[in-house]
């Protein structure tokens, strides 16, 4: 045997071996079994929300007391996405609401329909796709998650007519998904974008999870990219919030709490430096992740106001 077949061999090893890796990263971080999940109330993701607990599982409670009507989309790659929507009076401006990693409508937003009611808003949450109720398998950090966005304010206008206003918002991946959309060509409808403790990049944020699983990052993420392209069939670096922003039109308003440790605050920073379009940065020194508006409803509300009566 020449030394190049052993060469070979050695180079085919390192290929499967990696295609391993990948698969296995790709199955923990991309991937979802869709389950949809019914008692909501016992599924509240770690300790950030234990401080917060019976309020959210009642807002949850309350929701599930209020009418709704069923909607759905089909996205542009075939899948069927649903959503639940709640008036609290026709002809108001309507919150197009999306949820965070591995979450779904219910679990994650309930608390925010609450609020779109106190801001005399309607509201729509949606399950995302491999989300609840929606079809699918792939979560992909708002690459895919942006244009479903676009279907549902396109799906909005129809159903609701050619005048209605309509505000994007999202909280933690979510957010991000409606800041990447806020670059698409968006109908006139879209008055604003409500952005709740979302990341700047997908990969500035995988890194920061890695290396709070004391891994190396910068060894690792191209692993994580590399998944993604092989088994999730999407480009993770295909755009991020970060230029959307420099791109976007559309007033933003975005929301921090400044004890986040997973997404943290300096992201938030970062977008508002780059956003191009009418903006307002609000941060909430004493909040975690995702529970800004649990924290300081009254200051949350009252920069709403402030920030569309403009």
């Amino acid at each position: 045997m020449t030394w190049y077949f052993y060469v070979l061999i050695i180079v085919g090893v390192i290929i499967f071996l990696t295609l391993i890796a990948c698969y296995i990263i790709f199955k923990m971080t991309f991937y979802s079994k869709n389950r949809k999940l019914v008692n909501q109330k016992n599924l509240l993701p770690n300790q950030i929300y234990n401080q917060y607990h019976d309020i959210i599982v009642k807002d949850i409670e309350d929701v599930r007391a209020l009418p709704y009507q069923e909607l759905s989309v089909i996205s542009f790659d075939g899948l069927i996405l649903k959503g639940k929507y709640y008036e609290q009076k026709k002809g108001n401006p309507i919150e197009i609401m999306f949820h965070g990693y591995k979450g779904n409508g219910e679990r994650d937003l309930s608390t925010g329909i609450k609020r779109a009611f106190l801001c005399n808003h309607n509201a729509l949450i949606v399950d995302q796709r491999a989300s609840g109720a929606s079809e699918g398998h792939i979560i992909t950090f708002g690459i895919n998650e942006r244009h479903d966005c676009l279907t549902w304010v396109n799906h909005i206008i129809e159903v609701f007519g050619k005048d209605v206003e309509i505000i994007i918002t999202g909280i933690s991946m979510g957010a991000s998904t409606v800041l990447m959309a806020s670059a698409l060509d968006l109908p006139k409808n879209v008055i604003g974008v409500i952005a709740d403790c979302g990341f700047n990049k997908a990969s500035d944020i995988i890194k920061e999870v890695i290396r709070g699983m004391k891994l190396p990052a910068n060894l690792l993420y191209p692993l994580v990219r590399l998944s993604a392209r092989i088994f999730g069939k999407f480009n993770l670096e295909e755009t991020s919030p970060y230029e959307a922003v420099q791109k976007s039109k559309i007033p933003i308003i975005f929301f921090h709490g400044g004890k986040d440790n997973f997404v943290p605050c300096h992201m938030s920073e970062k977008l508002f430096d780059a956003c191009s379009s009418p903006k307002k940065l609000v941060k909430i020194d004493d909040a975690a992740h995702g529970v800004s508006y649990l924290a300081a409803p009254e200051k949350y509300l009252k920069e709403l106001e402030s920030f569309f009566n403009k």
